[in-house]
């Protein structure tokens, strides 16, 4: 039982950091209708930039989200301005996916140029330290990246509720052309909406980077990991996006243990396969979407 518990936590806490990932992942989407193929590179982007901050400021690493969150947050506005806005009319939509995906191998080969092939190691400041609850055993990071992924799933909601440019949003995932009748400026919110989602990868940068060695495809995992997580969620529904998120996190656990680490990545992409077959729309999708936020 004890062996069980520990599994069972040791998949939540994956899923906490599967969660903030996929949850910036599926707003993008939800609102601006492209599948950003680069979502990985901009979490490894924001993994750099903490690991350059701590390092040369000799700082605690969770302080780099001052900097890295607005970083991502820019980075990801100038993405939707000036890489995918122009192609939002384009007879063929596949093209918008093209360039996420050239712009995946720009960052990976310009990450390679400047750093090396060598692994950065963000120092982790205690935050690997474990701590003993009852008969399970977690790490101090691993807590805090949990309650991290739950208050941004909440932050998000209100927000989305509660605030004139959060109902602009909701208005747009709705009905575009409808939101723009009433005075919307759709590409407006894109570009926010885009920055949005890149800025909840920079908090996931600055959270696991003292947790995880930073390399040029670091992003290439938890990006993979991510479109199942929004997939399973149901495409555009934050709530759908967490919670999948921790299942995800349990299966990758439990396969891990019971099954053998080199076979957890098929149970997950199986499960992924059999939503995709039985429940296109995913466990969520058309009951909690962006558009229905509640």
């Amino acid at each position: 039982m004890e062996v069980f518990l520990q599994v069972l936590v040791n998949g939540l806490m994956l899923g906490g950091l599967f969660a903030i990932i996929g949850i910036g992942l599926t707003l993008i989407f939800g609102i601006v209708k492209v599948i950003n193929f680069a979502h990985g590179e901009f979490l490894m982007v924001g993994m750099y930039a903490a690991f350059l901050l701590t390092t040369a400021l000799d700082v605690h690493p969770y302080t780099t989200a001052i900097a890295v969150i607005p970083l991502l947050f820019v980075f990801g506005m100038l993405t939707q301005r000036f890489l995918i806005q122009p192609l939002m009319n384009a007879r063929d939509d596949h093209i918008q996916i093209f360039v996420t995906v050239g712009l995946s191998t720009a960052l990976i080969n310009l990450a390679l140029l400047v750093f090396g092939a060598e692994f950065a190691t963000t120092p982790p400041s205690g935050l690997r330290t474990a701590l003993e609850i009852g008969p399970v055993r977690v790490l101090v990071g691993q807590l805090v990246v949990f309650g991290a992924a739950t208050l941004l799933v909440v932050g998000l909601t209100l927000y989305l509720n509660n605030t004139q440019f959060g109902r602009a949003i909701r208005a747009v995932a709705q009905n575009r052309a409808a939101a723009r009748l009433m005075g919307i400026n759709v590409n407006w919110v894109y570009i926010v909406t885009f920055g949005l989602g890149a800025a909840c990868v920079g908090l996931a940068a600055s959270l696991i980077a003292p947790l995880y060695p930073t390399s040029q495809t670091i992003g290439t995992y938890f990006v993979l990991i991510a479109f199942v997580v929004v997939v399973l969620g149901g495409m555009g529904s934050i709530t759908g996006a967490f919670l999948g998120a921790m299942v995800i996190g349990l299966i990758d656990s439990f396969s891990a243990y019971y099954i053998g680490s080199d076979l957890r990545e098929v149970a997950v992409f199986t499960v992924f396969l059999l939503i995709l077959i039985l429940r296109p729309q995913g466990l969520f999708g058309g009951r909690q979407t962006l558009s229905h936020v509640s």
